[in-house]
């Protein structure tokens, strides 16, 4: 999609004509966006489905909960979507397991897009081969990855550990941890949370800058958070994935 959906639904007008042809009764839908959506792109006429019977199709989205465009898993990490749902690698995510858009059920699975393939012959004019791949190899969340560290092993202070630790943490949901129960809208596309409902694991002074490793890739960097080991407040990391052109302009 070229629009934000949330948006759509607000600021789309309908307004439907009954008419007969012949006989058969049709109904004809004119539909005026506001400024910069597109009416096009939404189910007309569709059922409902069961929840998560559709288990290969994805959500597109911006900054974890705006969504924008469908896709469908054909491997474990390739997408298949329209290229014309194509935007900025770092403002994407890719949530398996989604069912309602407004409800955190926790089965949604988020990974963040490393590659966007266009189809060569591609036409925003003509929309001619609007086909594109997407490749997704970031960790969903709810999979445990390592964080290592000398840092403090105690919530009330103390000093650094004398020898190398570790421990590992589930990838907590975009949505769960900016909720209002937790940090109320301050984790942005840049960062990435992990940590355990009931708190009693995390990183803490002294693990700052350290890796957060998944699959032996460094997913995250140590950052902040609020204490250490909160259940309301899992740590929170600085999302390498989106800086991985930096990373390599730097380097070279």
């Amino acid at each position: 999609m070229v629009f934000d959906f949330l948006q759509m639904t607000v600021g789309l007008e309908i307004v439907w004509t009954i008419y007969l042809v012949k006989g058969l009764k049709q109904t004809v839908i004119r539909e005026k966006a506001a400024e910069g959506q597109d009416p096009r792109e939404r189910i007309i006429g569709g059922n409902i489905v069961s929840p998560y019977s559709a288990r290969y199709l994805v959500s597109l989205k911006r900054s974890s909960s705006v969504h924008f465009c469908g896709g469908s898993l054909v491997s474990r990490f390739w997408v298949l979507t329209a290229a014309h749902c194509k935007t900025g690698q770092n403002q994407m995510f890719i949530v398996a397991g989604e069912y309602s858009l407004s409800v955190f059920e926790g089965t949604e699975q988020i990974f963040r897009p490393i590659r966007m393939v266009q189809h060569p012959d591609y036409s925003s004019t003509s929309k001619n081969a609007d086909i594109m791949m997407i490749k997704g190899l970031i960790p969903n969340e709810g999979r445990l990855c390592q964080v290592s560290g000398w840092g403090f092993t105690s919530t009330i202070g103390g000093r650094p550990s004398d020898t190398l630790r570790s421990v590992k943490l589930p990838i907590v949901p975009m949505r769960k941890c900016n909720s209002s129960a937790s940090y109320s809208g301050h984790i942005t596309s840049n960062m990435i949370c992990a940590g355990f409902t009931a708190g009693g694991k995390d990183a803490c002074q002294g693990d700052s800058g350290g890796p957060l490793v998944c699959n032996g890739k460094v997913y995250g960097i140590v950052s902040w958070g609020h204490s250490c080991a909160n259940p309301k407040y899992p740590g929170v990391y600085t999302a390498v994935a989106n800086f991985q052109r930096w990373i390599y302009r730097t380097i070279i």
